[in-house]
């Protein structure tokens, strides 16, 4: 029971992140709800993904995985929301950027230069290291796992623009 609970809740708040994140970038009314569902359904996916109960995949795979499918549901959904796939896949991706990782990053790198002695700098150095690079694969994965959809279905991604 706890686990739908916090599925609901990461399918809501990264809908509200997305619709907050549309805002900014200004499409067209109808694609906020497009860019909601996209982002509620893609962050919702990535979080089953991660569960070790269920598949307990590593969040560089889960993430681009689920950036595969709110690429494909963005190149679906286009014609409908009339606008290009990218403006309701821009949206719909940043819930999933991995802010933390980056934080961890930072924090572990100005440790570093505070560091008298070469244990510490170690520590920290392996801290900055390894959460920077797993900020870089999350955010490779995102780029390849969503622009692979509007690549393989040109089709349809580009229907929405003529």
């Amino acid at each position: 029971m706890v686990m739908i609970s916090e599925f609901f809740q990461d399918a809501l708040f990264s809908a509200i992140a997305a619709i907050g994140f549309a805002a900014i970038s200004n499409p067209p009314r109808q694609a906020y709800g497009y860019c909601a569902v996209i982002a509620a359904i893609g962050h919702s996916a990535r979080f089953l993904m991660m569960d070790d109960s269920l598949l307990g995949f590593h969040i560089v795979i889960a993430t681009t995985l689920a950036s595969l499918l709110v690429g494909v549901l963005a190149v679906l959904f286009s014609p409908f929301a009339k606008t290009p796939a990218e403006a309701c896949l821009f949206p719909s991706l940043l819930p999933m950027i991995p802010g933390i990782y980056a934080y961890r990053s930072f924090g572990g790198l100005v440790m570093c230069l505070y560091q008298g002695y070469e244990g510490g700098f170690n520590h920290y150095f392996y801290l900055f290291a390894s959460n920077g690079l797993t900020c870089l694969f999350i955010l490779l994965g995102m780029v390849i796992g969503a622009t692979i959809p509007i690549f393989l279905l040109k089709k349809i991604s580009f229907q929405a623009t003529r």
